[in-house]
């Protein structure tokens, strides 16, 4: 008999959602309600199905900045829901078994993390590190959301030098860079996910940090001196931010 796939779109992006978010129960009545929060009022995850940037080559992930690794279970809950034979025909199929690396500066949320999700297989390997120094894995998608305007501007190009070195080292022609950011040029909008950003870091249980913020002009122009080649595409739907996703593709060495 064959599986029953869901009625649409949107049924299946509700059965992704509770697939993905009730592991967090593991991890406590703030990790789940966060994640249930997250994953279904950001507009970002359901994004990248919608649109097909995550694609079934895009097999080693890197999570710069991966908070509690709802991504993570994201993309387990996806690679069931295909071997189940669920999948939309709408939607480009994604990553049969993801190899995933998360990296996490605050310890609270890595705990709830390897309490949410550590059992999932593959195993996700959760690194509580700075990003600024932590060693990237050779990989063929790199996700950092909403993470690099809490470092200044000489750091932020560091690490994004970084990634186009892990992304060119995987040797994977289609390797990946879905980058989130606020665009500075968009005065209320970036204020307003400024003061939000600050909110939410504190009910995380994390100290204040300063950020510094760019317009979208100038992420593109160096991710493009970086050899990435630039779409943006406006990622605040439904929402008062001026957030937008980068998705940068690595050009063939010289």
């Amino acid at each position: 008999m064959s599986a029953v796939l869901p009625a649409s779109t949107d049924g299946a992006w509700r059965e992704l959602h509770e697939a993905a978010t009730v592991p967090y129960k593991k991890g406590g009545n703030f990790a789940w309600h966060f994640a249930r929060g997250k994953l279904g009022r950001d507009p970002v995850f359901r994004g990248l199905l919608e649109r097909g940037l995550i694609g079934e080559t895009h097999r080693r992930v890197v999570d710069i900045g991966c908070g509690q690794g709802l991504f993570a279970s994201l993309l387990a809950s996806m690679s069931r829901m295909q071997a189940q034979g669920r999948w939309p025909s709408a939607w480009k199929r994604t990553p049969a078994a993801a190899d995933y690396t998360g990296i996490e500066l605050m310890p609270k949320d890595v705990a709830r993390a390897e309490a949410s999700i550590g059992h999932l297989q593959p195993a996700p390997r959760l690194v509580c590190a700075d990003m600024c120094s932590a060693p990237l894995p050779d990989c063929d998608l790199v996700v950092i959301l909403d993470v690099l305007h809490y470092v200044n501007i000489d750091a932020q190009n560091d690490v994004l030098r970084r990634v186009r070195d892990a992304l060119r080292a995987g040797g994977n022609p289609d390797a990946r860079l879905l980058l989130r950011v606020g665009d500075a040029a968009s005065r209320r909008g970036f204020a307003i996910s400024q003061w939000v950003d600050r909110t939410v870091t504190r009910i995380r249980g994390h100290k204040v940090s300063p950020t510094w913020g760019r317009p979208l002009a100038q992420w593109v122009a160096v991710l493009q001196q970086l050899g990435f080649r630039v779409q943006s595409i406006p990622m605040s739907e439904g929402t008062p931010f001026a957030n937008v996703l980068l998705v940068a593709d690595l050009e063939p060495a010289a």
